[in-house]
Order: structure tokens, then C-alpha cells, then sequence
């Protein structure tokens, strides 16, 4: 049925107005008449919905008018796919973008509710695990600031990756329930959803005309229903939408099995479908978790393509102009089935020619690739893809041949060479790689740091550079300073104000004349202390939450990420245990006073990464209780790390850990939030620490360990570990405490393999970088004694952010890759 064109001068309420009073007045209409609850029995709950319902009034028409703009003026439209968006609260964001904090903080007081005990009720919205899609999140709203037409595409999981929680030290999974009272920012989209399909068979069909095309016929069927969020840009400047998927049976219950008395098997279909979205990262430890993975990322990625082609064929009428009006940008290699499924959309359904369909798939997509851990560049056994997506990998062999064929016509491309381009992994079971298609299908290809994207040119796409050496470019990445300076330290942002006034508001690279007052003792002292009253925020929230006494004067050492090996979570506890022994021998000495704040997950089944975080807990009981280190030493791991906790942890932190194993993080963005918040950062050189160094300057960070080539030198030469530990006997001495049992006495031995790893081979270089890093913490403690100068420099990393704001970020994308217009 062809679509109804759109008609651009259709009627538009009034906007709402946004003083004090009409606010007021509507928060009531809407708790009275949207909430149906009476103000005098109304619970804090029915005030947040009221309130939200509220605020999204005064953005719907800006969203309309966005979306109308778009379709006039005909401009192209950025697609970002994204199986994690990690959004946090939405509400002050929200009234931040739009100027509404006072009118609605006002209106609300004038109903006796206090706007801060409503924002903190606010769930996080449960849409992703770490810095992947805080990424995503943040490139939303810069987007929208930047005023670039634009969709984000991900999956609406009921229960997110999991609420974390402690028992005796240990790491608990429980599903998250941010869905619990509903999601007033959301609107649901019944009239776009679409079928996807899985499994079945393929077969040849010929058409009236006599050319034989191939017809994908599933055997399994679900609904990608669409739920829509508005992102709103920075001064209310453009509205775009967050569009998640989520998968309904087509059939809700089998009746005919229900009426027979099979109760249960009558939703097994339903259920079947459901559990595709319930839950972020399904363990995919077995073949049936494999299997989910697959799906999800395969049925997002479908509902997305066939929402965007029907928004193309609406407006244009044809595919063929696809690259010149849209660009769909893949983070991450979780979407990258999007490229064969494209050219099945266009070759299949829409008859369009395999060698025009090719390049039309590669001028419409970009890849962004975030990592080169081997377990993070997904592959998929060939078998599953053929079970559950067999026209699909009809289509991956067909795209491999010609990649292969074009390849070996070229000098240079041997059998190995042309191994290492397949993408087909033949190696100890067939595997399709799925970064590789990622590669061969975009017409860029992006890393997230200079460092990493050097690096990928030589380790894990050095054969794809070398066929296609003009498409990995660099995109740094960036944070958007709305969130995590404006908001989050609102005390920070007024300050600044009062001293370069507002106009970093609107260009973060006015923080940049910050730096001339880095030294004047009266601005310092101003500026040490709002960080004061943040860390006073934060002890109380530690005091609440943990029941441990933190002193706000002493030094907040912060490390909050996820927590895996290479991010050397360990390193820096091992150091709180070295610390700890020179504390308790050496009590004479003037020791500067530390709290060590741990936060952030693992994955359920990554069994050393849940042990790190048992042994900081088993650590953290020790210390904390041991009255002969007189509080000098504190150690707090805070569990259920996310947006909202970053947003109390980040404005209090003094010392930022970016302290990963050279050459294995691609960029982090934590290490950004923390510069502009000021805090002064120790750090590898690895991922955007290297840009850092550059942007603040040597004497405004502290450095440390060895660098990508050293830690690739001393793997190629399996370099024993043990001489470097034999050489510290500090390093030693904790060592051997861990593994003895001294901070595990129910069960001496929980932690002896953990440490026999760093005998025996130490991969990610805990032992051979700590006497560096023991030496980097001590010119931490030198500084730290010496406020002017720390002031300084903490002054200095907030002046010198802005390069790391996602607005430079995206205004890159958007030249280099998208070709769309900016403001």
C-alpha cells in the first residue's frame, strides 16, 4: 500500500508555557488527570510521572518541528545503530536542554515537593553496560546540539545487563526493574512495527520477466514493535528520536493449546520471543546463549534497515540514492549483520543488481570500531548462521568471493595474507568474522583514539588497511559536557561563570581561558572548594549506602569502570595492600591520607573479573577495620555502577585511575569526565591518555609504565614475569599476603591462582608496571602536599577539555564520514 505523502503545513498547538504558574497548574492537570491520583494521597512516584509528563509537553513541539524540518528542506539523515544506550536519568537532562530547572524546581515547591527527591527517584534507564553506550548516549545529545537530523536505533531490554549487588564480598546478578512504574519519556509506535524473521529455507524464484532471484522463506516470525524517546539538544536547538525495538510474538497466546489444557506451552512462542529483549549480553557460554546473542543483534539490526528503507522509499522512491540521503553508522561490530541484511533488502526484495547494491550498502555505511580484544570482534559459527539466517550467509560467501578475488589481483596478497582478509575463519572450526564484514561493507572505517586507530592498522585489520589503506580514519571520542560538567557539577559550572563568564556554555573551547587563572590563589582556593563540598556529597552517599566513614580531606582516589584485567583493577589494589603494610610498619611517617573508590561490574561469567572484585571487598574489610592505620587508608567499592552514581562519583574525585595495559584500551571516556571536573589523572599511555597528555600538558598529568611497543616486546619474547617481583620486594610482600590468606581467612586459597597468573605469565603487565606505578602514586602524594600546585593543575585540566567534548567529536563524524551540515 503506497504511504500518504506528508503534508508540512499541518496544524501546531500552541507551545506550552514554561513560567512558573502554567507549570504548576499542569503538573496538577497531569497528576489528577494523566497519573488519575488525588495530590493529597499522591505518592512521590505520581509526582515524578506528573512532572516528566510535564516537561515532555514542552518538548513535543520542538520534536515535531525537527522532524518536519527534516523532511522539507530534504536533508540527510544519520542512522545510529547501537545495541547499548547508556541514557541514565533523562528528566534534568531534559529540563537543563530547555532551560526549565527553575520554573519547574519553583513550581513544584509551590506543591510542597522537593524537584532533587523526585530527580533521584528517576530509574537509569537499563540500555547498556559501560562505555559503549554511555558513548552512544552521549553522541545522541550531541547530535541534537549540532542540530544533525537524526535516529538512534537500539533494543528496549526489559531488565538491562543486571543490578549488581554484594553478598559476603561476592558479585550478585538480580534483573534490573527501571521499567517497574513505566517510562513516561517513551511512546510507543504500534503503526512501526515490522516482521523478522529466522531460520527456514532459501529457494530460487523467477519473476515475470524471467530473472531468478533468491527468496528468503523463515520459519519463525516475531514483531519488532518501535518505542520512541525524545533527545533533546543543548539549548532545546533540535529534537531527535531514540527508536528501540522491542520483539513481540505475532501471535500472543496459541489458543488451541490453551483450550487443550496446555497452559504453559500456549505462550512458549511468546516467551521465546520476549526473552530476545529481556536482557542485555546473554551469557553466551553455551549454544543456546550464542544463539540469543545472534538473534538480538540480527533482529534489531532488521527492524532498523526495514524502518529506515521505508522511510526512504516514503520520501525519495528509490534506493538507488540511499549513500547521498542516509548514513548509518554501526558501534561497535553487534550490528554489522546490517550489511548483508541491507543487500538482501535491496538484491531480494527490491531487484536492484549485486554490483550496484554493493555500492550503494558501502556508500550508506561507517563502522566504528572500539576495541582489539579478539573476544570483542564477535564471530559467529558458520553453522548458526546457516541454521538461523541462511539467505544471509548465501550472501557473506558471495561478498568474501569478490573480497578474495579483488584481493588476489593485487601484489602482495599471498594464501596467508588472503587467510587473514577471509571473512571466514577456518581455524579450529569455521567461524564468519563479523568486524571484517563490518570492514569490507562501510566506506569508512573509524577508530576512537589516535593511538587505537594506529593500532588497528596494524594488528587486527593490517591486511584489510593494506587492500584498503584510504578507509580507517580517526574519530577520538568525546563526552558531551551538558551532562558531566553542567549538570552534574552545577557548583563548578557557576563558578566558571562568575570568572570567564557564560560563554563556554555554548562553546566548551572557551574553558580554554580558564587556564590564566590557574594560578591565582584566590581562584584556587574558590575551586578546591566546590570540590570540597562535592566530596562531602559523595561521603555522605558512601556513609548511607556502605556504612563506611570517609574524610572528605583526604585524597578520593577514583576507579570506576568495568572491570576487567586489562583495566588493571588489580594493579591498583595490590597497591592499596603495598600502602597498607608501609602504613602499619611505618607509622611515624606523614602519610597522606586516601580513600580508594572502586566501582563497576563484571560479566557474569568472567570468573577472575568477579574475584577482583571479592578481593577488593576482602581487602576493603581489613583495612578499614584495622584501627593501626588510624583512617589514613580507606577502601570503599560501591556496587551498581551507573550513570547516576558516575554523576556523583566524577565532580568528588581528586585522582583519576586510567591505568589499563598499554595498547589494549581503545579510548575510555571516563578519563575525560574526570578532566572536566578536575581531577588530575595517572595513566598509561593508552587510548585517548595519549591526547590528553598532549592537550594538558606533561606537568598536568601523571604518566606511568610501559608503553604499546614495550608490552608488545615482552610478550613476543614470553618474558618471565617472576624476576620482575623477585626485584620489588614491596610488590612481593602484598603478593604473597594475597595469596597466603591474610585478607581471605575463611579460605586462604581463594586468591592463590589469581596471583599464580602473575607469576607465571602476567599478560596484562600488573607486575612488571608497578614499581612504576608504586613511584607514579608517590608523586601523586608530593603533589598533593603541595596545594597550589595541585590546584593548579587541576584548574588546568578543566581549562583544556574541550577537545574531548562530543560536539568536536560528531562535527568530525558528520564531515568526514556522514557528509551532513553542522551548526
Amino acid at each position: 500500500m503506497p504511504q500518504k505523502p506528508i503534508v508540512y503545513d499541518a496544524p501546531t498547538p500552541e507551545p506550552r508555557a514554561s513560567n512558573v504558574e502554567a507549570i504548576q497548574a499542569e503538573i496538577l492537570e497531569r497528576l489528577i488527570y494523566s497519573v488519575g491520583k488525588d495530590p493529597i494521597v499522591a505518592r512521590p512516584h505520581d509526582w515524578l510521572r506528573a512532572t516528566i509528563l510535564t516537561v515532555r509537553d514542552r518538548i513535543m513541539d520542538r520534536w515535531m518541528e525537527s522532524s518536519r524540518e527534516t523532511w522539507r528542506t530534504s536533508n540527510k539523515r544519520v542512522y545510529y545503530l547501537s545495541l547499548e544506550f547508556l541514557i541514565g536519568r533523562l528528566m534534568r537532562d531534559a529540563m537543563s536542554n530547555v532551560g526549565l530547572m527553575e520554573p519547574v524546581q519553583e513550581a513544584l515547591k509551590n506543591l510542597n515537593v522537593d524537584l532533587g527527591d523526585l530527580l533521584n527517584l528517576e530509574p537509569d534507564a537499563a540500555l547498556g553496560n559501560g562505555g559503549l553506550g554511555r558513548l552512544a548516549a552521549c553522541f545522541l545529545e550531541s547530535m541534537s546540539s549540532v542540530k544533525i537530523p537524526a535516529y538512534g536505533y537500539g533494543i528496549r531490554y526489559v531488565h538491562g545487563l543486571f543490578r549488581q549487588e554484594m553478598s559476603e564480598g561476592w558479585q550478585v546478578e538480580l534483573p534490573e526493574d527501571w521499567l517497574a512504574h513505566g517510562n513516561p519519556w517513551e511512546f510507543e509506535r504500534r503503526e512501526s512495527a515490522y516482521e523478522v524473521g529466522f531460520g527456514g529455507h532459501v529457494e530460487p524464484v523467477t519473476d515475470p520477466d524471467g530473472a531468478v532471484r533468491q527468496e528468503w522463506r523463515p520459519n519463525d516470525h516475531l514483531l519488532a514493535v518501535a518505542y520512541d524517546t525524545p533527545i533533546v539538544g543543548w539549548r532545546g536547538s533540535r529534537v531527535n528520536t531514540l527508536r528501540l525495538w522491542s520483539a513481540q510474538p505475532i501471535d500472543p497466546i496459541l489458543l488451541d493449546k490453551f483450550n487443550s489444557g496446555d497452559h504453559i506451552g500456549a505462550l512458549e512462542e511468546s516467551a521465546k520471543a520476549e526473552a530476545i529483549t529481556r536482557v542485555l549480553y546473554p551469557a553466551d557460554s553455551t549454544a543456546a546463549g550464542q544463539e540469543l546473542r545472534l538473534r538480538q543483534e540480527f533482529f534489531f539490526s532488521s527492524a532498523s534497515l526495514q524502518d529506515i528503507v521505508r522511510r526512504h522509499l516514503q520520501q525519495y522512491g528509490d534506493l538507488g540514492s540511499l549513500p547521498d540521503k542516509v548514513a548509518i553508522q554501526l558501534n561497535d561490530t553487534h550490528p554489522a549483520i546490517s550489511v548483508a541484511e541491507l543487500m538482501r533488502i535491496l538484491v531480494d526484495e527490491n531487484g536492484m543488481k549485486w554490483a550496484e547494491a554493493w555500492k550503494v550498502t558501502k556508500g550508506t555505511f561507517g563502522y566504528t570500531n572500539h576495541t582489539l580484544l579478539p573476544e570483542a570482534l564477535e564471530s559467529w559459527p558458520v553453522a548458526l548462521l546457516e541454521r538461523l539466517l541462511p539467505r544471509h550467509m548465501q550472501i557473506v560467501y558471495q561478498i568474501n568471493a569478490d573480497v578474495l578475488a579483488e584481493a588476489r589481483k593485487r601484489p602482495g596478497f599471498g594464501e596467508q595474507q588472503i587467510a587473514a582478509l577471509s571473512l571466514i575463519d577456518e581455524h579450529g572450526g569455521r567461524r564468519v568474522r563479523m568486524g571484517q564484514l563490518a570492514f569490507v561493507g562501510s566506506h569508512s572505517v573509524n577508530g576512537v583514539s589516535a593511538l587505537h586507530t594506529e593500532l588497528m592498522k596494524q594488528t587486527v585489520f593490517s591486511d584489510l588497511h593494506r587492500l584498503y589503506p584510504e578507509r580507517i580514519n580517526n574519530k577520538t571520542n568525546g563526552i558531551t559536557p551538558r551532562r558531566w560538567l553542567m549538570q552534574c557539577n552545577p557548583g563548578l559550572t557557576r563558578l566558571i561563570s562568575e570568572r570567564i563568564g557564560p560563554e563556554f556554555l555554548d562553546d566548551i573551547d572557551k574553558l580554554k581561558a580558564l587556564a590564566a587563572h590557574a594560578g591565582d590563589p584566590g581562584f584556587q582556593q574558590q575551586f578546591a572548594g566546590v570540590k570540597l563540598e562535592n566530596k562531602k556529597r559523595l561521603a555522605r552517599l558512601i556513609k548511607d549506602r556502605m556504612n563506611i566513614s570517609v574524610s572528605p580531606d583526604a585524597l578520593f582516589d577514583v576507579q570506576i569502570k568495568r572491570i576487567h584485567e586489562y583495566k588493571r583493577q588489580l594493579l591498583n589494589i595490590i597497591h592499596a595492600v603495598a600502602l597498607y603494610a608501609e602504613i602499619r610498619a611505618h607509622p611515624e611517617k606523614d602519610w597522606v591520607p586516601r580513600v580508594k573508590i572502586f566501582a563497576g561490574k563484571a560479566a557474569p561469567s568472567y570468573w577472575n573479573a568477579k574475584l577482583i572484585i571479592k578481593l577488593i571487598n576482602d581487602v576493603a574489610r581489613v583495612i578499614n577495620h584495622d584501627p593501626a592505620v588510624r583512617g589514613l587508608l580507606k577502601v570503599v567499592f560501591l556496587p551498581n555502577y551507573n550513570v547516576s552514581l558516575a554523576e556523583m562519583i566524577v565532580p568528588a574525585a581528586d585522582l583519576s585511575e586510567q591505568i589499563s595495559t598499554a595498547g589494549m584500551e581503545a579510548s575510555g571516556t571516563g578519563n575525560m569526565k574526570f578532566m572536566a571536573n578536575g581531577a588530575v589523572t595517572i595513566g598509561t599511555m593508552d587510548g585517548a591518555n595519549v591526547e590528553m597528555h598532549k592537550e594538558v600538558g606533561a606537568d598536568n598529568i601523571v604518566i606511568f609504565g610501559l608503553t604499546t611497543e614495550e608490552v608488545e616486546d615482552k610478550r613476543s619474547r614470553s618474558e618471565v614475569p617472576r624476576g620482575a617481583i623477585d626485584a620489588s620486594p614491596r610488590l612481593r610482600e602484598a603478593l604473597e599476603s594475597i595469596s597466603s590468606g591474610v585478607f581471605s581467612p575463611d579460605d586462604p586459597n581463594r586468591y592463590r591462582d589469581l596471583i599464580g597468573g602473575l607469576y607465571d605469565h602476567d599478560w596484562f603487565m600488573v607486575a612488571r608496571d608497578f614499581d612504576a606505578y608504586a613511584a607514579a602514586q608517590a608523586q601523586v602524594d608530593k603533589l598533593w602536599t603541595d596545594p597550589a600546585r595541585w590546584n593548579a593543575m587541576a584548574i588546568r585540566n578543566t581549562a583544556n577539555v574541550g577537545f574531548f567534548s562530543s560536539d568536536r567529536t560528531i562535527r568530525q563524524y558528520a564531515a568526514d564520514i556522514w557528509n551532513v551540515p553542522t551548526a
